[in-house]
């Protein structure tokens, strides 16, 4: 498949393309008799891959640690095992935090459900600094 369709595929721009090549994320592509690049549809599942590895965050270096890895066999197989246990451990911890933030955003809004109008101005939890205890007593 050529370059256009492959982007249109994919979701990823011509540019984005050549520069997964050029860094080595991507195989260089065989060319037809008309010099145009010509992608194997393989590539499609190569390509969904490392979209994932990107939503999970997955530093560029990494990614492109990972295929050079991939690139030279299964001989890598251990080393690109050991990548991927260590950015899914980064991934969990990530996910972990998320979900504890999810804890204090489901709290807060269930406080917000039953307060009532009163309470709606005064925020317990709220940590921004008040006036200093004394600073009343000089008024």
């Amino acid at each position: 498949m050529k370059i256009g369709e492959l982007a249109r595929r994919t979701g990823l721009s011509m540019d984005t393309i050549r520069y997964y090549e050029r860094i080595g994320l991507l195989p260089r592509a065989d060319r037809n008799a008309a010099r145009q690049r010509d992608y194997d549809p393989s590539i499609l599942t190569w390509i969904a891959f490392l979209r994932r590895l990107k939503t999970t965050g997955m530093p560029i270096r990494d990614m492109v640690r990972y295929a050079a890895l991939r690139a030279q066999g299964e001989e890598t197989a251990a080393a690109r095992g050991a990548l991927l246990t260590h950015h899914r451990a980064v991934v969990q911890a990530h996910v972990d935090e998320l979900h504890a933030c999810l804890d204090v955003l489901d709290t807060k809004i269930a406080g917000y459900a039953g307060a009532n109008r009163e309470d709606v101005n005064h925020d317990p939890d709220d940590q921004r600094p008040g006036p200093a205890p004394d600073a009343e007593r000089r008024q």
